[in-house]
């Protein structure tokens, strides 16, 4: 096991350099009854099928996309059935800008780099070994640092417990209604070739997405009014679980929040953040991929807005299929949700899931961009009354 981490406090302008050692780990391997379970995938909206674990990964070798229902097979898609979707007017302007531009120049490179740094320094971050146990811990307290400093008094982050060893992480900043915004990216990493043991970096999948989000946190709560819980509207952050074994933490939560009668008005989703070569390579602009497919088409037309307006490079609009991220969740529970990506998706790493997912493979002044639009994105919708 790796040790506990205790951290400092975290300063508002930078994050605290942490090295995880990655050596003398003891990691919970999947036994060969585990291996026999068969559970239930939905590979499209009324598609299912019985899989093993292993035919899983060998699914994702081959570049299918799926989302384990197997504890939800008795909750309705609501991507079947239109009347469970919730509906939500967004605004057709931007009008934050006065607030969120000096919010977007203390967006540091410096903590994107250093808390990637900590964050690959595990051998994966497997849901179900001891590295993706510890991994999740460490995001915790960061989260929780990041909190601290900032000096709000309403802001809380806890842990989203599940029946495998990883717990997911939510982030809440009260606003003056229940009304809920919810920013999500998934923590956890693979190795396809080796799940449990083998080394799994995941600095672009979805590293780069973990700490974008974790940095438009902090920026956020630099504002008077957003930390001290005035925004009429309530923000979370969310980092997923086990997204790769069927976006099971995501599903979890949602799941969790459509019994509850959790009032959500817009999710959105980003894995992968940082790379670019395939666009540059390609001979096409670096710029920002907005997924068009299994999406909610108002909400992904409001982001459209505002990375036009927090941008410093353009969209690209892309399609991926279905639950290709945790955003599928978020829709099959019946909530508005989009998802941003690094690039068209015919661009993004093919390193994912390898030992190459490493940090010399992401731009982390193309992640300040998908921080830039983060940032707004939170602000422009934490203040609209009209949701």
């Amino acid at each position: 096991m790796k040790p506990s981490i205790s951290l400092l406090a975290l300063m508002a302008s930078s994050a605290v350099a942490l090295t995880i050692p990655t050596t003398d780990v003891e990691v919970e391997v999947d036994t060969l009854a585990e291996r026999k379970v068969l559970y239930v995938i939905e590979l499209a909206p009324g598609e299912t099928k019985q899989v093993t674990e292993e035919e899983k990964w060998e699914l994702k070798k081959e570049g299918k996309h799926f989302i384990d229902i197997t504890d939800y097979q008795a909750v309705e898609n609501a991507h079947l059935n239109s009347r469970q979707m919730s509906a939500a007017a967004f605004p057709t302007t931007i009008t934050q800008q006065t607030r969120v531009n000096p919010l977007l120049s203390q967006l540091n490179k410096a903590n994107l780099q250093s808390n990637l740094q900590t964050f690959t320094n595990y051998q994966n971050r497997y849901y179900r070994s001891s590295y993706g146990q510890q991994s999740s811990q460490w995001l915790l307290q960061r989260v929780q640092a990041v909190i601290s400093a900032s000096g709000s008094t309403v802001a809380t982050a806890r842990a989203f417990t599940h029946s495998w060893g990883q717990s997911s992480v939510i982030a809440t900043i009260p606003g003056t209604s229940t009304k809920t915004i919810i920013i999500g990216s998934h923590q956890d990493s693979i190795n396809l070739n080796s799940p449990s043991t083998g080394r799994a970096p995941g600095a672009d999948d979805d590293g780069s997405g973990t700490v974008t989000i974790l940095e438009a946190l902090r920026v956020l709560l630099t504002d008077s009014r957003v930390k001290a819980g005035q925004a009429p509207n309530t923000i979370e952050f969310h980092w997923y679980a086990a997204e790769e074994g069927g976006l099971l933490g995501s599903q979890a939560i949602f799941n969790n929040y459509k019994s509850a009668g959790r009032n959500v008005k817009a999710m959105l989703n980003q894995d992968m953040t940082g790379y670019i070569r395939g666009t540059l390579d390609a001979g096409a602009r670096e710029s920002v991929g907005i997924v068009t497919d299994y999406v909610d088409a108002s909400l992904t037309e409001f982001i459209r807005k505002v990375i036009t307006a927090y941008c410093t490079i353009p969209y690209v609009n892309t399609q991926c299929g279905y639950a290709c991220s945790d955003h599928a969740s978020a829709s099959r529970a019946g909530y508005p949700s989009a998802f941003v990506i690094e690039a068209k998706m015919e661009y993004t790493s093919d390193l994912i899931h390898t030992t190459g997912d490493t940090l010399s493979t992401v731009s982390y002044d193309h992640m300040i961009q998908h921080a830039r639009m983060t940032t707004g994105f939170v602000y422009e919708l934490a203040f609209a009354t009209s949701l």
